[in-house]
């Protein structure tokens, strides 16, 4: 579906496959092995399809595709089935804690129900 939509814009047939691949998050590399080709033909191939799309970016063409892509609402659909009023969570307890992540470390936690003293105790980070 995808690749038909992008031949009717003027891309080539491997050029369409590249932007497909590109378009469900494969890297240059991952193109190039799944392809047969080096990494230097898939770039020249982004940089022809950047001009035929009037594109500026590898996001740019994602954002492009995205509606064209079928596997996208597809999947969303199959991984969030509708919870029925039965199945919705409880409200977490008062005394839980969560911990925000910073990279590879932790800033710190809050507790649900207190105030934010830890954060204020690290200077405001």
């Amino acid at each position: 579906m995808l690749r038909d939509v992008l031949i009717q814009k003027g891309l080539s047939n491997r050029e369409a496959e590249v932007a497909e691949l590109v378009s469900r998050g494969l890297s240059n590399k991952e193109v190039a092995n799944q392809l047969f080709v080096t990494e230097k033909t898939v770039k020249f191939h982004l940089t022809n399809i950047y001009k035929k799309m009037n594109v500026k970016s590898r996001a740019q063409l994602i954002v492009w595709c995205l509606p064209h892509v079928g596997f996208v609402e597809n999947e969303i659909r199959n991984e969030a089935p509708i919870m029925e009023a039965a199945q919705v969570p409880a409200a977490p307890a008062a005394s839980m804690t969560q911990t925000i992540p910073a990279g590879s470390a932790t800033v710190g936690s809050i507790v649900a129900g207190r105030g934010n003293s830890d954060i204020g105790a690290m200077g405001g980070v």
